[in-house]
């Protein structure tokens, strides 16, 4: 018989309890397995992956979500590899963050130790289901993943070849829980499980992160969308900021951390824009602009309102020309998301105001968006990019599922000494 969310979610507690008691070297032996486990179960993973990618073409489903559900050898090695990464990463469990030695004569100490249980939410990237179990996992935790239907036979298939391994390595298998009701009932029960589920991460489109925060009980960290800009400022080097953009926009339009608006100083528009435009459409990108922007490269479409504050995760790029960085920063206050802003400049002072002007989780100087990836900032693997401002802030990997505690060690040391 199959289980309650309610059940599933307590095994996932209890089999919690035994990874938090692990050492550093029992879980990288762990990962380590896990991910020879994917490698070895390359053939069965892939077929399951086709029959996922087989019916999102029959419903007609868009390119970003086909580009982010398919997996092929390479990819599945990848996956594999980031595992092992997250391994060979420090443990950050039992880190001491602070110590002092109190007036008193006892020593405080500021300990990292596991969250607990972690809900993942997610949509159509089965990656995430071995990304999310391994940095849980490195951070102590257990793991609750919620896929969505797209990548049903993917997830299942991936999470049979993980959970075997983690039994072979004598932890209870329920330390990663796929739930395979995907009905929405199911996934409200779970974010109401407050006495079981220590934190819930939504990773997906706008109307799933909008349903999860207004639905959890439980506390949630956003992975919300990637509007993310790059400003050419006036004193750019413009050979430097074409790569950007190129390397932005066209190596994986699908991707979050891929630029959806261009904006462009007024004082180099006219020598930067139409060189620009010409070298992204020859690469297919539809472009649409401000009314500046279309006034030097007539080729482009309109840009709406809309057209700013999408995130289009396509090859389609909206263009703005603004007056300085000034106004740069506050067309970025108005449609970003928070999540990856790109600055191109040759000028220190310029970049530093763009730096602390922004509330964005990753703010770059000269460098691709495209780096705006836990794998690319040293993480091995990342359970998603938030963009919540509460104890991790942008790439989240094993540290940013940890939290840190009070540890007081002393000789006796009373607050209120006894009358005698």
């Amino acid at each position: 018989m199959d289980r309650t969310v309610g059940e599933a979610a307590r095994a996932c507690r209890d089999a919690a309890e035994h990874v938090a008691a692990l050492d550093t070297d029992a879980k990288n032996a762990m990962l380590r397995a896990m991910a020879d486990a994917l490698e070895a179960d390359e053939t069965p993973i892939l077929a399951a992956n086709a029959q996922d990618m087989s019916a999102a073409r029959e419903r007609d489903i868009g390119e970003a979500m086909l580009d982010r559900l398919a997996l092929d050898p390479a990819r599945l090695a990848g996956v594999a590899r980031a595992l092992r990464e997250v391994a060979d990463l420090p443990d950050p469990v039992g880190q001491v963050t602070e110590r002092r030695t109190s007036e008193k004569g006892f020593t405080i100490e500021r300990v990292r130790v596991p969250l607990g249980v972690i809900g993942m939410i997610y949509e159509a990237r089965p990656n995430v289901t071995a990304d999310a179990a391994a940095l849980c996992i490195k951070a102590g935790n257990g793991v609750i993943l919620r896929g969505g239907k797209e990548a049903l036979h993917s997830n299942r298939a991936i999470a049979h070849s993980l959970r075997r391994a983690i039994a072979a390595a004598g932890v209870p298998e329920d330390a990663l829980v796929l739930l395979d009701d995907l009905r929405r009932e199911a996934m409200m029960e779970l974010m109401q499980l407050t006495d079981i589920v220590d934190l819930i991460i939504p990773r997906g489109g706008e109307g799933l992160i909008r349903f999860v925060t207004e639905h959890a009980r439980v506390p949630v960290i956003k992975h919300y969308k990637g509007v993310c800009h790059l400003y050419v400022d006036r004193e750019a080097d413009l050979d430097r900021a074409l790569d950007l953009v190129l390397d932005g926009k066209t190596t994986r339009p699908a991707a979050c951390n891929a630029i959806e608006t261009l904006l462009v100083d007024e004082d180099i528009a006219e020598r930067f824009l139409p060189r620009a435009c010409a070298a992204l459409q020859s690469c297919g990108v539809e472009l649409v602009g401000d009314a500046r922007a279309k006034a030097l490269y007539p080729a482009m479409g309109t840009a709406g309102e809309d057209d700013f504050a999408a995130e289009f995760l396509s090859l389609k790029l909206a263009i703005g020309v603004v007056a300085d960085a000034d106004d740069a920063i506050a067309h970025v206050r108005r449609y970003g998301s928070d999540h990856t802003e790109v600055i191109a400049t040759e000028n220190e002072s310029t970049a530093n105001r763009f730096i602390h002007a922004l509330r964005a989780a990753v703010v770059m100087v000269n460098t691709s968006s495209r780096f705006s990836d836990g794998g690319e900032l040293g993480l091995g693997a990342e359970i998603g990019i938030s963009t919540t401002r509460l104890h991790a802030y942008g790439p989240m990997g094993a540290e940013a599922l940890t939290i840190e505690r009070f540890v007081l060690r002393g000789s006796g040391q009373v607050r209120h000494a006894r009358n005698p």
